[in-house]
This record gives C-alpha cells, structure tokens and sequence, in this order.
C-alpha cells in the first residue's frame, strides 16, 4: 500500500518496502553484464533497492562489485543470480554467504529457483523470484520465495514465453498470490510506477532506463542509443531458440532475425549469434553493429542519461504529483 501524507508518498506501510528495508518500491533489474557496484549503490541512495548482475561476471568481478557497492553506501543492495548463466553457482553463493551483512536480497530468474530457494533462505536473505505467468508465480510462493518479480513482455532482454504484457500479467499475478508483487517491463518513469500500483503491484523493477543513466557501466553507444529510440526501435529474436530475447532494433538484430528465418529447423546454426558474448560486445565494449543489446519497449520514453539516484527520487516526486491529481479530479 502507498497513499499520500502532506504532498508526498507515504511508503510506511508497503510490503516491498517493510521487506528490503527501503524508501521506495523501485528495483533495478539485474542487467547482465551491465549490473555494476556503482549502480546498485546509486539506485539505493536514492531511496530504491540496486542490485549488482552476476550474468558475465567471474566470482572475482562480482565480488569485487559487490565491495563497491558496500563502500558507496549503507543502505540495502542485493544481487540478481540468473539461473541459466552459470553452471556451477557454489563459488558465487560463497561469496554472497561471506558478504551477507550487506546484501539484503537475492533475485532469481531463467529457470527453476526451487533448488536454490531454501539456500538462501538459511544465509538469512530475502528470495525475489523473476516469473512470467501466474502459474510460475504460485510455484515462486510455494517454494518459499518472499516476492515475485512479474516481467512482461515489453521488457528487455529475456522474456517468458507466454508472451503477456504487464498490463494483463499483474491483474492475474495479484490473483493467483500473496506474497508482495513487482511488476517489470513497460515501466521507466513514475506513470509506469502508479499504474502498476492500481494493477495489483506492490511496486517496480526498471532495467532499460537505469542502463541509460551515469553510473552504469554500459559503453557510451549502447546508452545514446536509448537515448534515440523510437516507438519501433525494439524487436524480439531467439523466440524459437531460446526464448523471446527483446533487443534493440540494430542492423545486427535484423540479421539475427533473417538467420533465424532461414534456418528455424538448424538451431546449432542461429546459437552462435545470440550467445551471452554477443551481448557484451554491443554493451560493454560499444561495437553496436557486431552484437546485440537489450532494450524494452520504454527505451522511446528516455531521452537523456542522468544518475540513478535522481531517478528513483524524482519518481517518488512525480508520482506523489499523480496521485494527488486523483484527488483534486
């Protein structure tokens, strides 16, 4: 629950924020690759929770952002495990398990976070699990995550299968559990944020538009793209491969969509140009024309990089604004 108490948002009693010990239920998104320290720490000083990516990372590297978020700031951060990125994730745990003093959470997604819920839990840390039906969700509660994550099918990057858009996912999500929901894709400013709230969530997860700010570490290219974007500037490849991948519209992508095309029944022919590699060579290294970058469909509503900070709180301004705009009608 969020209402309004002298103009501005009154989070005292929302389950999110009881939860992660925050000021405002907005979540960055993992961000493979991406997911730095210094991003997560900028998140949580203005008010959100950050979260540092392991997808890309060594067990050195994600410690090491790990330490760097610890030092930029005393408030709550956590940490996204996508399940699918690695094959062994003991050394990561270990490494989350020495570190747990200052990681309040740890995010699920890609796969099956059954076997891994019940770890978590006895380091003493809060499970998020990333779900894209209703029927994953009441798993997610079932084994004992403490809240579900709901993507849609606008966000960036990897998307479920069902296709749902979050418009008609977090109605049902509300439905099916009692656990506190985020609601993730389609949300990068503080309207997102309200209408999400009036859908069922209990708050939000932003991907896209932290990637566009100046603490995250993607290159230069990939956020003056975002930057650019249009209506139509995201598309979807890998969706009989791998799954739905929602990327940027680039002239890589339109390739990647005609290889598919031409070779729907020889996936070993089409994995080489979707593999995790391609991703960090448009991300990270900024050759935006050899490989692929996520996007959700908010990247046409971002026009300009700013800190993350500044972000999360200008949307708790703004949506105070909204809300008392109902009001006044």
């Amino acid at each position: 629950m969020i209402k309004l108490s002298n103009d501005s948002l009154d989070t005292s009693q929302n389950r999110v924020c009881a939860l992660l010990g925050i000021e405002l239920p907005v979540i960055e998104g993992g961000l493979a690759y991406v997911g730095n320290g210094l991003l997560a720490a900028a998140v949580s000083e203005g008010g959100g929770f950050g979260q540092i990516g392991c997808a890309g990372r060594t067990v050195d590297n994600f410690e090491r952002e790990i330490v760097i978020a610890s030092q930029k700031t005393n408030k709550p951060f956590g940490v996204n495990l996508p399940i699918s990125a690695h094959s062994d994730y003991t050394p990561y745990f270990e490494i989350v398990r020495r570190h747990k003093s200052r990681i309040k959470a740890v995010s699920f997604g890609g796969g099956n976070p059954a076997p891994y819920i019940q770890l978590v839990k006895e380091i003493g840390l809060i499970v998020m699990v990333v779900i894209s039906t209703p029927v994953q969700a009441a798993k997610a509660e079932a084994f004992g995550a403490d809240i579900v994550i709901c993507e849609g099918y606008e966000a960036g990057g990897h998307n479920g299968k069902a296709e749902l858009t979050s418009f008609t996912l977090i109605p049902q999500i509300a439905r099916a559990v009692s656990i506190p929901i985020v609601a993730a894709g389609g949300v990068c400013d503080a309207r997102g944020f309200v209408a999400s709230l009036v859908l069922g969530a209990d708050g939000v997860q932003m991907g896209t538009r932290f990637v566009a700010t100046t603490e995250c570490e993607a290159h230069t290219n990939y956020k003056e793209l975002l930057t650019e974007a249009k209506g139509e500037s995201t598309t979807v490849i890998s969706r009989h491969i791998k799954g739905p991948l929602r990327v940027y519209k680039n002239e890589y992508a339109q390739r990647v969509m005609e290889i598919e095309r031409q070779n729907w029944d020889k996936t070993e022919n089409v994995l080489p140009f979707i593999k995790g590699t391609k991703n960090k060579t448009a991300a990270i290294d900024g050759v935006v024309g050899s490989g692929y970058i996520a996007a959700g469909q908010v990247a046409s509503l971002i026009d300009h990089i700013e800190s993350a900070s500044e972000i999360v709180r200008r949307m708790s301004i703004e949506a105070a604004e909204i809300l008392q705009s109902f009001h006044r009608a």
